[in-house]
């Protein structure tokens, strides 16, 4: 997304990808402040995901022909050859180095070193949000697992996280700030807390957030590995009102045998029933979930599992990727899906999972829910996550809308 900017000599940041992208742009904007300058922090997940990378570096030369174009991001950080080599770009600045003051102040024009290596993770210090009422805080980095399909690792490096007190006293100057929403970041979120003194869990981290920054009005969690929910954060997500009514879980497929070959450590069963007993527990929860269509060896019979786990774990809010072949995985050295059927696969999960979102919202018509407002006079999100249209009311304010109304997408309403 490209977030809004001042004069010509504020830099643009141009976040590509996931809420922690978000969250670091915020931090190098910071960085960056006065400079002309125009920032691509890249996202790597897929190859449309590098292509996206590659065509905003495009735009941004042409729309500032005179500003410093830096790249950085997980496609940078993987690949800083090739986007050191396109004649739009300056400089490539790595996923450890673009947060460091030192890197933006360096003549150099690559700069990227062994993620690898990387040990621990900075509580980022940007104090505000420049285009957003919610706030979202980094508390992890990198991912210790080696999915067949995935990247990633190879862009954010190995687990670490932020030790509690730092994140604590971030959200607390957000809060402070007039931030009424938090949203907790992560490349594997759930692995939280293993590296830090006393292996602190990510259910311990959401306790003490709670308990100290009592000011804190609403959390929300990104991105869950499900096998990864354990009895206290399960409580916490159902039990704990400032938790919000959301959970994304990163199950990938509905297949036992892709999962097994995707390197996933849950099983289908095992994300049938956690949905479950979440909906069991606080009925009102909304479902999101990543899914990949057409992973190679994908039959049709193996296809029809992951179709019917929109149902069944009624996903209504889903996150469809068709599968991508990422060089050096080994998903890319298994027999393939021809690249039309994984686009149709892709295509007919869309359709069952709008289906299934269509359905809910219809749900939702004649209740109240609390929303909180993002866009001048236009729009926010409710606690499950649906976006809310509404007349105009302050940004930054959480409003009981009653909801009146839905399209295909969004929930119709008037504040009451």
């Amino acid at each position: 997304m490209l977030l809004p900017v001042g004069d010509v000599a504020d830099p643009d940041i141009i976040s590509l990808g996931c809420r922690l992208n978000i969250a670091e742009s915020e931090t190098i904007r910071s960085l960056v402040a006065g400079r002309d300058t125009v920032v691509i922090n890249s996202c790597a997940v897929t190859n449309a995901a590098v292509g996206e990378t590659r065509r905003a570096i495009r735009r941004a030369r042409r729309a500032r022909p005179e500003a410093e174009i830096v790249v950085t991001g997980c496609a940078a950080q993987i690949d800083p050859t090739s986007f050191a080599a396109m004649p739009e770009v300056d400089r490539v600045i790595g996923n450890a180095e673009k947060l460091s003051p030192a890197a933006w102040l360096s003549p150099e024009t690559v700069i990227v070193g062994d993620i690898m290596a990387v040990r621990q993770t900075a509580p980022h210090l940007a104090n505000a949000f420049a285009a957003h009422a919610r706030a979202f805080v980094e508390v992890q980095n990198g991912c210790d697992h080696r999915c067949t399909f995935c990247t990633i690792p190879f862009g954010r490096g190995n687990s670490r996280s932020v030790p509690a007190g730092a994140v604590i006293a971030r959200i607390a100057s957000l809060v402070a700030a007039g931030h009424r929403e938090i949203v907790l970041t992560g490349v594997d979120l759930t692995s939280y807390g293993p590296d830090l003194p006393g292996a602190p869990s990510l259910a311990s981290l959401v306790e003490r957030i709670l308990i100290h920054v009592p000011a804190l009005e609403r959390l929300r969690l990104s991105s869950l590995d499900s096998i990864e929910i354990d009895d206290r954060l399960f409580d916490l997500i159902t039990g704990e009102a400032r938790v919000m009514p959301h959970v994304h879980l990163s199950l990938q497929a509905g297949d036992d045998m892709i999962l097994k070959r995707m390197k996933r450590r849950h099983s289908r069963t095992e994300s049938v029933a956690l949905v479950a007993r979440l909906k069991a527990a606080r009925p009102d929860i909304a479902v999101g979930a990543d899914l990949i269509a057409g992973f190679p060896t994908e039959t049709a019979a193996m296809f029809g599992n992951s179709l019917a786990l929109i149902d069944d774990c009624d996903i209504v809010h889903a996150h469809i990727f068709p599968y991508s072949p990422r060089v050096g995985t080994p998903a890319a050295r298994m027999p393939q899906i021809e690249p039309e059927l994984r686009k149709a696969r892709a295509a007919a999960l869309r359709d069952a999972a709008q289906a299934r979102k269509r359905s809910w919202l219809r749900g939702l018509i004649g209740s109240t829910q609390a929303v909180l407002v993002e866009r001048p006079g236009t729009q926010g999100h409710a606690g499950n996550f649906a976006t809310v249209l509404f007349p105009e009311t302050p940004v930054g304010t959480i409003a009981p809308i009653a909801i009146t109304a839905f399209n295909d997408d969004q929930l119709i309403g008037k504040p009451l």
